[in-house]
């Protein structure tokens, strides 16, 4: 058993490190700031092979491994915490799935780009009246000739004001083996969007409405049936969830470790008072801790899609010890810690949002309940 990464990791990790710095770190706080996509970041991250990392050689990507993907997160979460979402964006979820089940054709017409940093793809899921309950959703693919009109209404999408290609989940039929997805285009006919909102964390969001919207049968992504297979391409993307809110934490508590370091108090250094050395212990443990359990369900995905389970207890660990982390180093920071001059505010704000997205802390723990005791518990009245 290795604790240690590999001699290939480490020139990995040092590069994309290097490269953060030189490139990302000075500009961290204004991008932080800004609604906008950070398109400049991308297009440089697609030169260096950033985008695509776990996507096939044959299909434009780097052909890396899952664990590949999460020391970029860190690297360069550690200079620009909001240029993390490109890497996110770029290889997790929703253009996961799209690698891994997208045929060559919808590969050509959507991967490509989006690999180029020409381009985002918006994952379409939640809707009004079904969150946490998937399977309930109800926007509806109705057959049309050779393809299907899709009638229904999205909400929280993420980089929904930026995307160019939804991967948008829909039902061809009657319960879970009804459920797929399509892919729509940003200005299908019938497609349109409602009033920008924001999120705590800064992002925007836009409610999403589909109008017999027609997509002919080759932008089916996974038809009937394919609820299961999206569902396992979801742990990868929590497995980025988890990278990035765990990166956060680790990004303010450096901050916060530094400002301890030269900042003074009654005439000494804050580091110096054992009620702020006792935090700092704390958060190493719990941040090393959630580092270990990260890496688990990382490395034994190899190149494949993670354990539920792993995935699960890692998404939980690293959401809570992310925010904790960022709410203990905010209150070792004071007044400049709250304050928008730093990023350590920026950080609480989006680590608190991912103990939602991707899957509520709440929602995992029945997950891990589940494998606990070897049975499904329904989260349905009883009959």
């Amino acid at each position: 058993m290795e604790f240690d990464l590999t001699p290939e990791q480490k020139a990995f990790s040092d590069s994309v490190r290097d490269f953060a710095r030189r490139e990302l770190a000075k500009g961290a706080l204004e991008r932080a700031h800004s609604s906008d996509y950070p398109w400049d970041v991308a297009s440089r991250m697609a030169e260096l092979g950033l985008i695509g990392i776990t996507v096939d050689e044959a299909d434009g990507g780097s052909g890396g491994s899952l664990m590949d993907a999460v020391l970029a997160i860190e690297q360069i979460a550690a200079a620009c915490p909001r240029s993390a979402d490109v890497i996110q964006a770029g290889n997790f979820g929703a253009l996961r799935v799209l690698a891994q089940f997208g045929t060559d054709d919808q590969k050509k017409r959507y991967l490509e780009p989006l690999l180029r940093g020409n381009g985002v793809i918006c994952v379409a899921m939640t809707e009004p009246d079904a969150g946490s309950a998937m399977t309930e959703l109800t926007t509806s693919a109705t057959p049309d000739g050779d393809g299907f009109r899709i009638n229904g209404a999205k909400i929280f999408t993420t980089h929904g004001l930026h995307a160019s290609v939804f991967l948008v989940y829909v039902r061809f039929g009657p319960g879970i083996e009804g459920i797929g997805s399509v892919l729509i285009e940003r200005g299908a006919e019938g497609f349109s969007f409602g009033a920008p909102a924001n999120f705590l964390g800064g992002e925007e969001w836009n409610p999403l409405f589909f109008d017999n919207v027609y997509v002919p049968a080759e932008n089916v992504l996974l038809g009937p049936g394919g609820f299961k297979s999206q569902m396992s391409g979801f742990n990868v993307e929590r497995i980025g969830n988890s990278a990035r809110s765990l990166a956060l934490g680790r990004y303010a508590y450096d901050l916060a470790r530094e400002h301890a370091l030269t900042r003074h108090q009654f005439g000494r250094p804050l580091a110096e008072f054992q009620g702020l050395q006792w935090k700092f212990a704390d958060m190493k443990i719990e941040l090393d801790a959630a580092q270990l359990l990260l890496y688990r369900a990382a490395v034994n995905a190899d190149q494949g899609f993670p354990s539920p389970e792993e995935t699960a207890i890692a998404k939980v660990k690293c959401n809570r010890v992310g925010f904790d982390v960022a709410n203990e180093a905010l209150q070792v920071m004071g007044g400049m810690g709250y304050s928008d001059e730093t990023l350590v505010e920026y950080c609480l704000r989006r680590t608190r949002g991912w103990m939602i997205a991707g899957g509520t802390i709440e929602m995992l723990q029945n997950r891990i309940a589940e494998s606990v005791f070897g049975r499904r518990f329904s989260q349905r009245p009883g009959r």
